[in-house]
């Protein structure tokens, strides 16, 4: 098994390291849900995450961001890097859409005239300035997620990390999630980590490709590389996911 492995860097990609995982293990009991995770992640890389349902995704990303510890090894973050996080299911607030997001940057120190202002705009980003004083809660699937992102942006994230952003949603709302997506990475010089099921959008929207199968990196490549040039002999195990033999 040939993993190819973006540890050796060059000095200016060391100097934009952002984050940092070493030999990084996650158990549950019995299961394992990590197995000793070394990943570099810089700054302004698009980085996807692959993998069939219970390959580790999920919880990598939740390592990451700092919500799941670790059983062993450690995870460094650069001084100062802001980053948020959007998850699967996104959890509404019994509060209003425009208060669900302001609560965000009110949190940290921000003052609410301010924050609700910081809110607006965030939300005109995602299409959801109409429905500001609506209950969060009674918004459709679509709307929720397109409301988390707005949370998530109104923090002005250095790194951002996406949990599946587009599953269990309907075409438009599919459409409209990934155009968020887009324009962040056009107009923003950061991050984006993120699990994706849909090899589509991987394509559209990474740079890097992560293959994760039982809790274990398989491989590590260029967008171009994973999806262009024959993995079989090199990397097996993410030939086998690519031909839809890995579910």
């Amino acid at each position: 098994m040939n993993v190819l492995s973006h540890n050796q860097q060059s000095p200016q990609q060391s100097e934009n390291l952002q984050v940092q995982l070493k030999r990084v293990d996650v158990q549950f009991g019995p299961y394992q849900a990590l197995h000793q995770i070394d990943l570099r992640l810089h700054a302004g890389e698009r980085v996807a995450f692959v993998g069939a349902n219970g390959s580790g995704k999920s919880s990598l990303l939740r390592v990451i961001h700092g919500v799941l510890p670790v059983t062993s090894g450690q995870v460094e973050w650069g001084k100062g890097v802001q980053q948020a996080m959007v998850f699967q299911r996104p959890q509404m607030l019994r509060t209003s859409v425009i208060g669900f997001v302001a609560l965000a940057v009110w949190l940290k120190g921000v003052n609410w005239r301010c924050a609700k202002e910081q809110a607006m705009h965030a939300l005109q980003q995602v299409d959801l300035q109409n429905v500001a004083n609506r209950n969060a809660k009674t918004l459709s699937g679509g709307q929720q997620q397109r409301l988390a992102f707005a949370r998530a942006l109104v923090v002005r994230p250095q790194c951002m990390l996406l949990d599946e952003p587009t599953s269990s949603l309907d075409p438009y709302s599919k459409r409209e999630v990934e155009r968020i997506m887009q324009d962040w990475i056009a107009d923003n010089a950061t991050t984006l980590i993120f699990s994706s099921h849909n090899l589509g959008q991987v394509k559209r929207l990474s740079t890097r490709v992560i293959y994760l199968e039982s809790g274990r990196i398989l491989a590590d490549l260029p967008t171009s590389n994973f999806f262009n040039q024959p993995l079989e002999q090199s990397h097996p195990e993410a030939f086998l996911f690519l031909k839809g033999e890995r579910i």
